[in-house]
């Protein structure tokens, strides 16, 4: 266990998760559903199923061995899981990186960490320990820097015009965001439930030889081939109802290539943000709930620190801009608050 070199590795996988959106936007003539799914496949099936092979001494035997049980209930959760993943992806659409990853990720970070450990019974064992007290301490501080940075965000809407919106956000809506946000972000929570179902596999991976850093490989497998079912199904539906299948192959006024280049890159970096947050689950004890909250509050960090990049803020008061920096200044700190929690348990 070493907590400093989790949260390290949960920066990591927040930075990929803050920034995986940006390669779409280079993406010309192709719909959302068509991109959003070619993007996907090499999110969801190419990528985890590579490092698995890479890091698992024999993946289809580790397979063979594993309880029905222990394949199915990841799987489940990977679906429901896939269905915030799509509506995700359209919060981005309508909100942009900023006010989109704040409001959805604030209730994905609240269902995700707190969910776990009320279900497998460990409520009780954290509030009698200090370590315990502290871990849920980062866990408020984080939620506190959610609601500020979506506060931040919900400024800056009442601030800027309609068209300095879409000067950025081409889509901007924002009823209809907030409300997909919300929904995205307690369906995402389900990722973090499929996590704690596929321990079982993830320990198997550990007996088997896989290195403890990647014994979480296999288990993304299971949840994102659940991702990725719903979003096929979705996207194929949508294609055919926008009569947009030909976007894969048309060539007329689409730079093919570069499509497929630019979604395949948001999709291998959509990966790494679970490939760095499964290693730094590793390194986090008994408390590796809390390695939700770690990875909810990087990629706020991270995705705002891009919007402010991309002037998605351009206009903003100078107020509202000092909210936003105030928030991700306190998300930072809840990631050591968390790191602190778990540092301390290995003394009692």
């Amino acid at each position: 266990m070493n907590p400093m070199l989790g949260i390290f590795f949960h920066a990591l996988g927040g930075f990929a998760a803050g920034s995986f959106y940006i390669p779409y936007n280079k993406v010309k003539n192709w719909a959302w559903e068509v991109y959003w799914l070619v993007g996907g496949f090499f999110a969801w099936i190419l990528a985890p199923w590579l490092v698995s092979l890479i890091a698992v001494p024999d993946l289809f035997a580790l397979f063979k061995s594993v309880p029905l049980n222990n394949l199915v209930w990841p799987y489940i959760f990977g679906v429901l899981w896939g269905i915030g993943g799509l509506t995700f992806g359209l919060t981005m659409r309508y909100l942009g990186l900023s006010l989109g990853m704040a409001l959805a990720l604030g209730m994905t970070a609240t269902f995700g960490t707190l969910v776990p450990p009320v279900y497998f019974g460990q409520f009780g064992m954290l509030i009698s320990h200090l370590s315990g007290w502290v871990t849920l301490a980062g866990v408020v501080v984080a939620l506190i820097g959610i609601a500020i940075t979506g506060k931040a965000g919900i400024d800056k809407d009442k601030e800027l015009s309609e068209e300095q919106k879409r000067e950025h956000i081409k889509e901007f809506d924002l009823k209809k965001g907030v409300w997909v946000a919300l929904f995205a972000g307690v369906m995402s929570a389900c990722f973090a439930f499929g996590i704690a179902a596929g321990k079982p596999l993830a320990e198997l991976a550990v007996e088997a030889g896989t290195p403890r850093l990647f014994s979480n490989s296999p288990v993304f497998i299971v949840i994102l081939a659940g991702g990725f079912t719903t979003n096929f199904i979705w996207c194929i539906a949508l294609s055919m109802k926008n009569k947009t299948l030909n976007d894969y192959l048309k060539l007329e006024n689409t730079p093919r290539l570069a499509n497929y280049f630019w979604s395949a890159l948001a999709g291998v970096t959509w990966y790494l943000q679970f490939m760095f947050y499964g290693m730094g689950t590793t390194q986090m004890g008994k408390y590796d709930f809390a390695s939700w909250s770690i990875h909810m509050s990087f990629i706020i960090v991270f995705s705002n620190m891009w919007g402010l990049i991309l002037k998605e803020w351009k206009g903003s008061s100078g107020r509202t801009i000092r909210i936003i920096v105030f928030g991700l200044i306190v998300l930072v700190l809840s990631t050591f608050v968390i790191g602190a929690g778990n540092y301390i348990q290995r003394f009692e």
